[in-house]
C-alpha cells in the first residue's frame, strides 16, 4: 500500500526530504544555519531546484559552515558567482555571509541560534492540522514576528514568508496534511 505523503512531494529527492527531515524538530545550529541559507537561495524557486542542487550548495559553502562563511573574501565570492553548481544570486550570496556574521552574533548573544530561534514558538513545535495543502498559509503571527526580529539583528533575506518555510523546515511548525503518514510519526520531544 501506498504510503499518504504532502502534495508537493512528488519527485524522489522531494519525497526524500518529506520523509526524513521536513517538520523534524532541529536543534543543531549547523542545520539550522543550512536550512536559512537554502530557504534564502529558494526565494522565487521552488524547492525542488533547491534540493537538486543541495549537495553543490553544501560544497561552494564549506558544508554550511557559518564561521568559514563570515570570512569570505571577494575572490571567494566571485568563485561562488561563477559556480554553475548553485544559483548564482549576487543578493543572495552576499547575504548569506552576512547572515553568517549575524548568525554567530545570536550565538554569543543568547549561547546557541538553537536557543534564540526556537523562542518564536515558546521552545514547542506548533501542530497544526491541516487537511488539505490548500490551508497551509505563507506566513504566520510568529513567521512574521521573527522576519520583524531576525531583520532588526542585520539578517537579510528573512522576510515572512522564508521565515515561514524555515519554521516547516526546522519542525517549528507541523504542516504535514493530517492524512500524511509523517504526521504522527515525528516526535517532538527536545
Amino acid at each position: 500500500m501506498e504510503k499518504q505523503r504532502c502534495g508537493w512531494a512528488k519527485k524522489s529527492l522531494d519525497i526524500k526530504y518529506h520523509d526524513n527531515e521536513w517538520g523534524v524538530p532541529d536543534h543543531d545550529d549547523k542545520k539550522l544555519f543550512e536550512f536559512l541559507v537554502l530557504e534564502a537561495f529558494q526565494a522565487g524557486l521552488s524547492w525542488s531546484t533547491i534540493l537538486a542542487k543541495r549537495e553543490n550548495f553544501r560544497k561552494a559553502f564549506d558544508d554550511f559552515d557559518y564561521n568559514k562563511i563570515a570570512i569570505y573574501n571577494q575572490k571567494k565570492i566571485d568563485a561562488l558567482l561563477k559556480d554553475a553548481g548553485i544559483i548564482r544570486n549576487k543578493l543572495k550570496i552576499n547575504a548569506t555571509i552576512t547572515n553568517a556574521i549575524a548568525f554567530i552574533q545570536i550565538q554569543n548573544e543568547f549561547g546557541s541560534f538553537d536557543k534564540y530561534i526556537w523562542l518564536f514558538t515558546g521552545g514547542k513545535t506548533i501542530i497544526n492540522k491541516r487537511k488539505s495543502m490548500n490551508e497551509i498559509p505563507a506566513t504566520s503571527q510568529e513567521s512574521d514576528t521573527m522576519s520583524k526580529d531576525l531583520k532588526k539583528r542585520g539578517f537579510k533575506f528573512v522576510g515572512s514568508t522564508i521565515c515561514y518555510a524555515f519554521m516547516q523546515a526546522a519542525g517549528m511548525v507541523n504542516d504535514h496534511v493530517v492524512n500524511c503518514f509523517r504526521y504522527k510519526d515525528i516526535k517532538y520531544d527536545k
